[in-house]
């Protein structure tokens, strides 16, 4: 739209404008604004590449570092020429202004740790559905069962419990047949056989 507008008022001075960023001493910071901005966008059409979490990652830093050279390209090429021809020249950072420009991203980081801080990324709402939901489960399994998933949370209580009064009951079994087999008499019979074999 900026460009439709430089030429359809028929100002020249900013048809000027427009034209020496794209042709001008600076045409590297626009069009590499323009690279970044308008044309790495396109390739989000490809589904393939919009569904992949590193490419949009990618395209997310691409597009930063064009609307950082957005910025450049409105400050600097719109007064490194005024009106007067005498006026013109070239910008050259000196050391203030690169420590100004580092100071701004050392603030950014500042503020933005802070609100990570006191505001916490991560919904605490979800958090909590999701602890109770699960946490006091594995809280009560033993050590070697935690990295199970296939039994469901109400069927793991009630096998165990099913499986311990079982164990119980056979060797309750096991040790009266123990006890009763212990406190029968030797029948006569075998007496008699016993005696005849020592004979």
């Amino acid at each position: 739209t900026e460009l439709f507008i430089s030429w359809y008022s028929g100002v020249e001075y900013e048809a000027y404008a427009f034209l020496n960023r794209a042709t001008g001493p600076y045409w590297w910071a626009y069009w590499s604004m323009m690279t970044c901005n308008v044309i790495s966008p396109q390739l989000m059409w490809i589904r393939r590449l919009r569904r992949s979490l590193l490419f949009t990652f990618i395209i997310s830093i691409v597009v930063n570092i064009g609307m950082w050279f957005e910025r450049y390209v409105i400050i600097v090429t719109s007064l490194h020429r005024d009106y007067l021809p005498s006026s013109w020249s070239m910008h050259y950072p000196s050391h203030i202004d690169i420590g100004v420009y580092i100071g701004t991203i050392g603030i950014f980081f500042v503020f933005f740790l802070l609100f990570a801080r006191y505001f916490p990324v991560l919904a605490l709402n979800e958090v909590k559905t999701i602890l109770k939901s699960s946490g006091e489960y594995y809280k009560n399994l033993p050590d070697g069962h935690k990295e199970e998933t296939a039994v469901t949370k109400e069927e793991k209580p009630t096998s165990s419990k099913k499986e311990s009064k079982e164990e119980k009951k056979t060797d309750e079994k096991g040790k009266k047949s123990a006890k009763s087999a212990a406190k029968k008499p030797a029948s006569p019979r075998k007496k008699k056989d016993d005696n005849n074999d020592s004979k």
